[in-house]
């Protein structure tokens, strides 16, 4: 049985009060690891309001902004009519999971996921396929809504627009429904999932645990295993940028003056450039009285590991 809350007049705070309440469309993949943008633990602490919102930055309100003409050239494209939802969309047998959709179709059992990405992103486009984290967006909605069939209308700034007619797959999901169920486990008992290594993970952390209590120590013999295999990881890392420069190296000698070069499946440019900075150096010694009024001070945790002499 499907449940409907109306958005209609809905400030942004009830929004996100709604939001936290469940698992939505955009936090599906996240949860199962295919958003590059976002992880698992960030999900988790915002569903527990443990980080701030996230500001809307220029890409997501352009995504707003232009909803209406993406779905509008879908419609163009297609024939197929739509119609607005103002509503968050929850089903009882999954109390986990919401869906906030963008359209639904007029005379068809089918929604519409609007996308607006960069012509940087083009080249995800290739051969009919488009990013793994839109197709776990629509079997989301579909798992929540019960229809079969999603479209996924995707506008390239200033270069193309497509269309996608995404089908319902139960084997997926089965699989989406069973993570998304434990991972909302985390959520309920306030256990964080494991963590990972990406930015979004480490950012979070970061603002989590934003400041030491100075002077505490704690046991980290279980992780002894984890900081040699650090360790080991930082010898070859450094191992292979020596390498990559070795590389680079021999064909900048090659080059020489020479701007541009290109091979089977390459092209090499070593152009010339030109940088502009600031000489604050210069700026406080011509200024020492003055520039005191332009220093900002940032509290951060910086995280170093020593190696420790072997008694």
């Amino acid at each position: 049985m499907i449940k409907e809350i109306s958005t209609k007049n809905m400030s942004r705070e009830e929004w996100l009060m709604h939001r936290r309440k469940a698992i939505g469309g955009s936090d599906a993949a996240a949860i199962v690891g295919l958003n590059t943008y976002s992880s698992p633990y960030e999900v988790w602490a915002d569903k527990l309001g443990l980080v701030p919102p996230k500001e809307e930055n220029e890409a997501m309100r352009i995504g707003h902004d232009l909803e209406d003409y993406v779905a509008k050239r879908f419609t163009e494209a297609t024939g197929k009519r739509v119609r607005r939802k103002n509503a968050i969309l929850y089903n009882t047998e999954i109390p986990f999971a919401h869906a906030n959709v963008d359209r639904l179709i007029i005379g068809e059992d089918a929604g519409l996921e609007c996308k607006t990405t960069s012509v940087l992103n083009l080249k995800k486009f290739r051969d009919g396929e488009f990013p793994p984290h839109y197709y776990v967006q629509c079997q989301h909605y579909m798992m929540v809504t019960g229809l079969p069939k999603w479209y996924l209308a995707v506008l390239v700034l200033g270069r193309e627009f497509l269309w996608f007619e995404i089908h319902r797959n139960e084997a997926d999901i089965v699989a989406l429904r069973q993570a998304e169920e434990a991972f909302w486990q985390h959520v309920t008992e306030e256990k964080p999932p494991e963590t990972d290594g990406s930015a979004s993970c480490s950012d979070v952390i970061d603002v989590i645990y934003d400041e030491a209590d100075p002077g505490t120590e704690a046991d980290i013999s279980p992780f002894r295993q984890m900081l040699i295999m650090r360790e080991n990881l930082m010898v070859q890392i450094s191992e292979m940028e020596e390498q990559k420069r070795a590389y680079e190296n021999e064909i900048k000698a090659f080059l020489g003056e020479t701007e541009r070069g290109i091979c089977d499946g390459y092209r090499v440019s070593w152009r010339n450039a030109e940088r502009t900075t600031f000489d604050s150096k210069k700026y406080i010694e011509e200024n020492p009285d003055d520039f005191v009024d332009y220093l900002k001070t940032t509290q951060y945790r910086s995280f170093r590991v020593t190696r420790m002499k072997e008694e």
